[in-house]
């Protein structure tokens, strides 16, 4: 089984998932706009280059993603929360780079540093309004420094 987030995005999938993939090193292999959906779909054309279906590859892992226009999706224009995308390595400078290409233009809500379960961890919210949190996975035998 692969449990993939889906996000939702309201004309910013496309530039959104180009962004995930260079910070996360992923490929986009499906981006479908919904002016390439069936003729009878009932979707009006300021929404042909919205995407209805994206889906970013990141290794053996992806994220889905959709514009959605509020008609559609009631509670798209308000803030996402009770969730967090979640990424996890056992490298620490790559949890970095993840966290800092990720917090472009968002915000932090927790700076990347060592905590009592992690040499390195942090959460933001990104410039599209994502929450995510970024972990790195202690080494056997590792703990927190003392300070």
């Amino acid at each position: 089984m692969q449990i993939v987030t889906s996000l939702s995005f309201q004309g910013q999938c496309r530039e959104a998932f180009e962004f995930y993939a260079k910070v996360l090193g992923g490929e986009i292999t499906a981006a479908f706009p919904y002016g390439e959906g069936p003729p009878d779909m009932p979707v009006g054309p300021q929404y042909k280059d919205w995407l209805m279906h994206a889906w970013l590859q990141i290794g053996d892992q992806a994220i889905m993603g959709a514009d959605m226009d509020k008609d559609w999706a009631p509670n798209i224009e308000k803030p996402k929360n009770g969730f967090d995308v979640s990424l996890h390595t056992k490298d620490a400078a790559e949890a970095r780079r993840w966290f800092d290409g990720l917090s472009e233009g968002g915000t932090v809500q927790m700076a990347f540093a060592e905590t009592f379960w992690s040499p390195g961890f942090g959460n933001l919210v990104d410039k599209f309004g994502v929450p995510w949190m970024v972990n790195t996975i202690p080494a056997e035998g590792w703990s927190a420094s003392q300070s």
